[in-house]
C-alpha cells in the first residue's frame, strides 16, 4: 500500500436538548440530523477503504490506473447529506494530459453542458507508448499529422472492469477485504461508468468508479466577477488554478467534470458563519423523506439541491441572510421554487445548461410538493410523536407560481431585489439594509399587477 490514508473528520454528535429547554421546530430538526452525521462519516469511510485496498490491486495489476487517496472533500459532502445518491470514485489515468491532443467535439445540443472533445495521442509525445495499445485505443481513421491514434473511454472502461474483477478475487482470497463487504456480482457496467455496491457495517454505499484524466482547462464563469461576492476571499482563484478532470461522455467522447470543483466551492461556504450548509442539510433530508417518500419515489437529486445553495450563496451574499436558520432554508426554497417554476435549473457553471432537462422528473407535481412544504413545513420538520402540535396558517396563498415565473419571461428578474420580493411573501425577508429594501420595493412595485391578480 502507499502509505496511511489521510484521516476523515467526524462530524461530531449533538447530544439531545434537556427536556426542560424548548428547542425550535427548526433548530430540532437540525439536530437530528448532526446526530448522525458522525456514523455516516465512519460508515463511509469504512466503504471507501474497501473500495481503495481493491483500486490499489488495480494499480499493481496496470500501473495506468492510479489510486486517488485526495478524496476528503467526498467525505465532508457525504456527511453532509441524508439521501444515499451514488458517490463518484475517480481513478485517474496514468498520462501526460498536457501532451495529448484535445480535439473538441462540441455539445451533443446547445445547453447540454460541456463541450465533448476527444483525446488524441500525440505522434511526438514522449511517455504515450502505453496508451497506444490496442486495449485502450483506437487507430485515427483521419490520418491526422498530430495523432497516431485516440483514448476510447468505452474501451478503458471495459479494461477497467476486468481488473476490478481480478482485484476483487485476489482481495477476497488473501482476506484483504472483510467478507461481504463487496461482491463481484454488484458490480455493472454502465454507459458512462462502473456501478459498485461496498457494505459498511449496516450501510450500504453505492460508488460509480469512473476513469478520469485530470488536465488544466479554462472554466469561464469562474473568472466572472458575479460570483466574488457569495464566496470567501481568494477562494475562486484557489478553484480556478485546480486541474479539472475529463470524464467519459460516450463511446469516443471525454468532457469535462465540474463536480469536483462545485464540492471545493460547497467546502468554501463551509468557512462562513451562518447556516449555507445547514440549509442544504435539511433540504435534502425534507427532500428525501417528504419529496421523495423516504427515497423510493425519482425526484431531486443531491447534485440538484447543492447547484441551487451555490446560487442562493451568490443571490444572497450578505452574512444577515444566513444568520437565522429559517430564513437561511427559505433563501433555498426561493430559489429552488422559482427554478422548478420555470422548469429551469442552471448549472452553476454552465448557465446555458439546464439540470432539470432530460431528468425525466414530473416537475409539476414537483413543484406542488416543494411549495407546500415552503407555505407549511411545520408537518414535513416534526420527526418525534412529541413535536405533534397545532401548525401555524399558511405563509402564502393560491397564485404564487405565477410571480415565480417572471425570470422565464425577463432574465432580468434572476437578481437578489426580485427573490427578497419572494422572501417578503413567504414572511422571512427580514433585512434591515436600505438598500436592498428599496430595491426590493422598486421590483414589488413592477409586480403589483400580478400580485392583485391573485399572487
Amino acid at each position: 500500500s502507499p502509505g496511511p490514508r489521510p484521516a476523515l473528520p467526524c462530524c461530531p454528535c449533538v447530544p439531545a436538548p434537556a427536556m426542560a429547554v424548548r428547542v425550535p421546530l427548526w433548530d430540532h430538526y437540525l439536530q437530528a440530523i448532526r446526530s448522525r452525521g458522525a456514523s455516516r462519516a465512519q460508515d463511509y469511510q469504512r466503504a471507501e477503504n474497501v473500495l481503495l485496498t481493491v483500486l490499489e490491486r488495480v494499480q499493481e495489476l496496470d500501473p495506468r490506473f492510479l489510486v486517488d487517496y485526495s478524496r476528503h472533500l467526498e467525505a465532508f459532502q457525504f456527511a453532509l447529506r441524508s439521501s444515499e445518491d451514488p458517490v463518484d470514485m475517480e481513478v485517474p489515468l496514468w498520462v501526460d494530459a498536457e501532451a495529448l491532443v484535445v480535439e473538441e467535439a462540441g455539445a451533443a445540443e446547445a445547453g447540454d453542458g460541456p463541450p465533448s472533445c476527444r483525446l488524441g495521442v500525440s505522434r511526438e509525445g514522449a511517455g504515450l507508448e502505453r496508451w497506444m495499445a490496442e486495449d485502450v485505443s483506437s487507430v485515427s481513421l483521419e490520418g491526422s499529422a498530430k495523432c497516431c491514434s485516440h483514448i476510447v473511454p468505452s474501451k478503458v472502461l471495459r479494461v477497467l472492469k476486468d481488473l476490478l474483477v481480478a482485484a476483487i478475487v485476489h482481495c477476497k482470497h488473501q482476506s484483504l477485504i472483510t467478507p461481504g463487504s463487496l461482491n463481484v456480482d454488484s458490480l455493472r457496467e454502465e454507459e458512462l461508468h462502473l456501478s459498485l455496491l461496498v457494505s459498511s457495517g449496516w450501510r450500504t454505499v453505492r460508488f460509480n468508479v469512473v476513469p478520469v484524466v485530470r488536465r488544466r482547462h479554462r472554466v469561464p464563469a469562474l473568472e466572472g466577477a458575479q460570483l466574488t461576492h457569495g464566496f470567501p476571499e481568494g477562494s475562486l482563484k484557489r478553484v480556478i488554478n485546480q486541474e479539472v478532470a475529463l470524464v467519459p461522455a460516450g463511446d469516443q467522447h471525454w468532457r469535462v467534470s465540474t463536480d469536483y470543483l462545485l464540492t471545493r466551492l460547497l467546502s468554501a461556504l463551509g468557512s462562513f458563519p451562518g447556516h449555507r450548509l445547514d440549509s442544504l442539510s435539511i433540504l435534502d433530508r425534507v427532500n428525501r423523506e417528504s419529496w421523495r417518500d423516504g427515497g423510493q419515489s425519482p425526484g431531486l437529486t443531491f447534485r440538484h439541491l447543492k447547484t441551487v445553495l451555490l446560487w442562493a450563496a451568490v443571490l444572497f451574499p450578505g452574512p444577515e441572510d444566513w444568520a437565522d436558520l429559517q430564513g437561511a432554508v427559505y433563501r433555498l426554497l426561493v430559489v429552488l421554487l422559482c427554478c422548478l417554476a420555470t422548469r429551469n435549473l442552471p448549472h452553476f457553471l454552465y448557465p446555458e445548461w439546464n439540470l432539470l432537462k432530460g431528468a425525466g422528473l414530473d416537475l409539476n407535481a414537483l413543484y406542488q410538493r416543494v411549495e407546500r412544504f415552503a407555505s407549511q413545513p411545520e408537518p414535513s420538520l416534526r420527526i418525534h410523536v412529541t413535536h405533534l402540535g397545532r401548525s401555524p396558517p399558511p405563509r402564502i396563498g393560491n397564485g404564487v407560481k405565477a410571480l415565480l415565473q417572471l425570470p422565464a419571461s425577463n432574465p432580468a428578474y434572476w437578481a437578489t431585489a426580485y427573490f427578497d420580493v419572494l422572501l417578503d411573501k413567504f414572511q422571512v425577508f427580514n433585512i434591515q439594509d436600505k438598500d436592498r429594501i428599496s430595491a426590493m420595493q422598486n421590483i414589488f412595485r413592477k409586480t403589483e399587477t400580478l400580485d392583485s391578480e391573485g399572487c
